[in-house]
């Protein structure tokens, strides 16, 4: 029997979350990201209990490229850019535009520039470029809004240095990983945990040094 996914290989193991059989490959390398594994599938629950080196390795390329960008966050602020690459890291934005990390970055280098503006009290929308980075700023206005609380002010200097951080990432990985057009979207799948708060048992805190911030990443 082949593989129910790839359709390729021999099917090897008993997928709980596909009620199929596929092969160890599609397992591996689509566990959690097209796959939507349930919490007890005992292939999820040994790889996280004994990763492979390869993961080991790419999980510590991903801190060293990430941990920069965020390292200078206080607390308020490593909650709220949680919130924000959740929200990043599932979007789907138009179905006939992709949205890559030239998006991410265009969206939040106008977002961090607008709510700068804004702690000054003044009024003035920066736009991006490009329709799908314009979306996703969009998008993302929204979503904070929602989900930042009313603070004022101090709100509007804490979403423009979340913002700054994001933008200064999406940078860095088409700088470090050229050619590769979703680097940054790639390295959030993999580090963040998705819809756990803060404190959550299944996630490491990832610190701002000095501030207490807590920011999750996958263990």
């Amino acid at each position: 029997m082949l593989c129910t996914v790839c359709s390729q290989r021999p099917s090897r193991r008993a997928c709980p979350a596909l009620r199929s059989d596929i092969c160890s490959v599609c397992c591996g390398t689509k566990r959690q990201r097209e796959i939507d594994c349930p919490l007890d599938c005992p292939y999820l629950v040994t790889a996280q209990a004994h990763p492979a080196a390869v993961v080991r390795r790419q999980h510590e390329d991903d801190l060293k490229m990430f941990l920069p960008t965020v390292r200078d966050l206080t607390e308020p602020q490593a909650d709220l850019l949680r919130q924000v690459l959740s929200f990043i890291r599932t979007y789907r934005g138009d179905a006939l535009m992709k949205t890559i990390d030239a998006d991410v970055e265009a969206a939040a280098s106008a977002l961090a520039a607008t709510y700068d503006t804004a702690a000054r009290g003044l009024i003035y929308e920066q736009r991006p470029n490009t329709l799908p980075a314009q979306r996703l700023a969009g998008d993302l206005k929204v979503f904070v809004s929602q989900a930042g609380g009313d603070r004022g002010t101090s709100l509007d200097r804490d979403l423009a240095a979340v913002f700054h951080a994001v933008e200064v990432g999406a940078r860095d990985a088409q700088k470090t990983l050229p050619g590769k057009d979703s680097a940054y979207l790639e390295l959030i799948r993999r580090l963040i945990v998705p819809g756990d708060p803060p404190g959550h048992d299944d996630a490491s805190a990832t610190g701002a040094p000095g501030q207490g911030g807590s920011l999750l990443v996958r263990p």
